[in-house]
């Protein structure tokens, strides 16, 4: 009999250089697994298509920052601030809740999965790389 499947969530966490343009470069991938304790992101800043969309006044220091932010609170850490203090479920909502910033996450989307380490790789790899 195979492994049962865990019911996971994930959102697309997508980068709009020009909020008002409603253009916007998907950067990420953040996966949550309740019945695994697992609350990951992986993130890459994609420069060279930012640059496209936003020309040459894209501060690419800013955005790697507010991307390592989603990260520090996925691990739960004290460096994740007060957030990232909340319990894994209410990280999750929080970094997923709608936002009109630079930063911003897709709709939240459930799946089933053995492994969510390896789901958030295979997601990433599909939505972003």
């Amino acid at each position: 009999m195979p492994p049962a499947m865990d019911l996971f969530e994930y959102a697309v966490v997508r980068v709009v250089p020009r909020v008002e343009r409603e253009e916007f470069v998907n950067a990420g991938v953040i996966v949550y697994c309740p019945q695994q304790q697992f609350l990951r992101a992986r993130l890459e800043l994609p420069a060279a298509k930012l640059r496209v969309l936003a020309g040459p006044g894209l501060d690419a220091a800013d955005l790697a920052a507010r991307l390592a932010a989603f990260e520090r609170i996925c691990r739960g850490r004290p460096d994740g601030g007060p957030i990232g203090q909340l319990p894994l479920a209410s990280r999750f909502r929080w970094l997923t809740a709608t936002r009109s910033t630079v930063v911003q996450t897709s709709a939240v989307h459930p799946g089933l999965c053995r492994d969510a380490a390896e789901t958030l790789d295979q997601l990433f790899a599909q939505l972003v790389q």
